[in-house]
């Protein structure tokens, strides 16, 4: 980010404003200059803050959507976190496999560890969050520690070890602590989506649709707002204080950037082929326009028929689509059609010609699509469409509220991409895993799934409870399995290679042990009782997770082992990356691994036999594979 800025010219001051509002829309405002006149500038006071590890005081007052400790939540949103991942072979399904990924932890920190790895790489983003009803759980981020202290907590637990706080409406926060939880996990997850077409939809109701409009137009720019669906979640009560029944709930779409389009399957247009034009389609196009003449006075004339002379006026209240300057362009061209110009069109005047070419190139893979309206149609469903679904997964309503499948297909129709990846951080019951394993049986798509869950523990009273569940994610991880078999056996013919499998991640502490990363907390001969800075309960596989987050490697890649002079190596994504986390590895393991020609090689520091593995590694990587990136754990 701050290369751009270096890269800027001083003097070209809009084109500056218009770059920052690209990287930190928040940044901004609006303002009065010295001539009275309204215009864009920068709010440096929170350019600063962005670029700053520690709160900077000293905002001045100016149009903006604020509350209490705003700028600590931009700070949550900012500040690096020492976590990783680890694999659960156990809890997965097809590990080997598949490419989707169920991921049990706080979303934030999640979102943050997937930030670098997955920066730009989702296409669709679905989140259902928390309504803030006076009911509703919200996510609580302490806020009172320093920076410092931040980076080694994350922030996620209060004293008493508490993530989740119901945020009643006797709360004196009861707006400000929502903001402070969704507005950091919004800002995370805009860098994960595609910078062009990437999009995101999200579920609200009524208690917080209005803030949620705001800190979306700061975070992913107002001129991105989308639209925003009205859903019908139910049919109308009766038994309502008002008297009205709230029966709708919103879904809020933002796009990162300007090249998103949606659209959705629509009716085949008709085109012709007639002998004039053999090898060239064309169809037809009302000529006429709602517009008076009074409004278009150029387009109120009459067309004359070049071959024939027939006449045809303009109507005064339904102008043409075309000038007279241009009429006699389009004819030349032959894009007016005439009555009698064809024995099987029945038309009493002049139409517009377009050739199917030009759809095609102007309507791109969105050709035979049609624009989609905020108007929903009544097959997506309500939610008691979506509980009769997950009682029919489970045989009996083990989760409260679920958003309908057919509600999540439309959504991932009109995003119009078959093969991408779709990401949801309030995975709840995993409607979003089931909606894209579904429509990808339907119609062939190989789109994946990320699935983030923090592992909520279930009421004791609950039916999930009872039933065995302790917590959200083993529901929603159920569901995926119950859910994934069922459309296999329900479609055998068409699912012999949907992925219907899912990886499952732990979001945990570092595998670093603490003197890893503040050496100077230790005395030098505490250090030496640390013969190994990696944490004893972990695991190769753990180690290996890790290094896929740090080095460019999708967590969904396909992992093979392989045995190299007796040692464990992992080739991951085909040779993307290697690693080797066995003890005493030789010379002859390190020249086998390098004449791989490996884009990242990792190791243990505690794995080389001895010191002389350490010089020569070096050399023989520079010898078989300059370019390969390598790392010591």
């Amino acid at each position: 980010m701050m290369e751009h800025l270096n890269m800027q010219s001083m003097d070209k001051v809009a084109a500056n404003v218009a770059k920052i509002r690209e990287l930190f829309p928040n940044c901004v405002t609006e303002r009065i200059n010295n001539e009275g006149k309204l215009e864009h500038a920068i709010d440096f006071d929170m350019l600063k803050q962005e670029l700053s590890d520690h709160v900077v005081d000293g905002l001045q007052e100016r149009y903006q959507f604020t509350w209490p400790d705003k700028r600590k939540a931009i700070l949550a949103a900012n500040a690096p976190i020492n976590k990783t991942l680890r694999p659960c072979r156990e809890e997965s399904v097809d590990f080997d496999n598949t490419e989707n990924l169920y991921i049990e932890g706080d979303n934030l920190e999640v979102l943050k560890l997937l930030r670098e790895n997955y920066l730009g790489e989702v296409k669709m983003i679905y989140i259902d969050p928390p309504y803030n009803t006076g009911n509703d759980f919200v996510y609580e981020d302490d806020f009172k520690q320093k920076a410092s202290e931040y980076i080694e907590n994350s922030c996620q637990v209060d004293e008493k070890g508490k993530r989740l706080v119901a945020n009643t409406e006797s709360n004196g926060r009861f707006h400000t602590d929502w903001l402070n939880m969704m507005y950091p996990r919004l800002k995370v997850a805009k860098d994960l989506l595609d910078k062009d077409e990437g999009v995101i939809f999200i579920s609200i109701d009524d208690n917080e649709v209005d803030n949620l409009r705001k800190i979306c137009d700061e975070i992913f720019g107002e001129n991105n707002f989308i639209a925003n669906f009205p859903w019908r979640k139910r049919t109308a009560k009766s038994d309502v204080p008002s008297g009205i029944s709230q029966d709708f709930e919103n879904i809020l779409c933002y796009s990162r950037g300007s090249k998103f389009f949606a659209s959705i399957a629509g009716k085949e247009r008709k085109y012709y082929v007639s002998t004039d034009f053999p090898d060239k389609p064309w169809r037809i196009h009302d000529l006429t326009k709602q517009t008076t003449a009074s409004e278009r006075p150029n387009s109120y004339f009459t067309i004359i028929n070049p071959k024939n002379g027939d006449k045809y006026p303009a109507n005064p209240n339904a102008t043409w689509r075309i000038t007279e300057d241009t009429f006699e362009k389009y004819c030349k061209e032959n894009r007016i059609v005439f009555p009698g110009d064809y024995n099987f069109l029945n038309i009493s005047k002049p139409v517009f010609r377009y050739w199917k070419e030009d759809d095609i190139k102007k309507a791109g893979k969105n050709f035979g699509r049609v624009a989609v309206s905020t108007k929903l149609d009544e097959g997506i469903g309500m939610s008691q469409d979506g509980t009769k679904e997950i009682q029919n997964i489970f045989d009996y309503k083990i989760f409260s509220y679920p958003k309908p499948v057919n509600l999540l297909k439309f959504l991932l129709q009109i995003i119009n991409s078959e093969e991408c990846l779709i990401l949801d951080f309030f995975s709840g019951s995993a409607t979003t895993a089931h909606a894209v394993m579904q429509l990808n049986a339907e119609d062939g798509g190989k789109r994946k799934f990320i699935m983030v869950q923090l592992p909520e523990v279930c009421d004791e009273n609950s039916e999930a409870y009872k039933a065995g569940y302790k917590n959200i994610c083993e529901i929603g991880k159920e569901r995926i399995r119950r859910a994934g078999k069922k459309i296999k056996e329900e479609n055998p013919l068409t699912t012999q290679y949907l992925d219907i499998g899912f990886r499952v991640l732990k979001c945990d502490s570092s595998n670093m042990e603490d003197v890893y990363f503040t050496p100077k907390d230790y005395m030098d001969k505490q250090q030496s009782l640390f013969v190994d800075n990696i944490k004893k309960d972990r695991s190769d596989e753990d180690l290996l997770f890790d290094a896929m987050l740090k080095l460019d490697t999708p967590l969904s890649s396909k992992i093979e082992k392989i045995n190299i002079a007796g040692k464990t190596v992992y080739n991951v994504a085909q040779g993307h990356l290697m690693a080797c986390f066995d003890k005493n590895v030789t010379d002859e393991v390190i020249t086998a691994i390098a004449k791989e020609m490996p884009s990242y090689f990792v190791m243990r520091d505690s794995s080389q036999a001895d010191d002389s593995v350490a010089i020569n590694l070096e050399q023989i990587f520079n010898t078989y594979s300059p370019q390969t990136v390598r790392r010591v754990l």
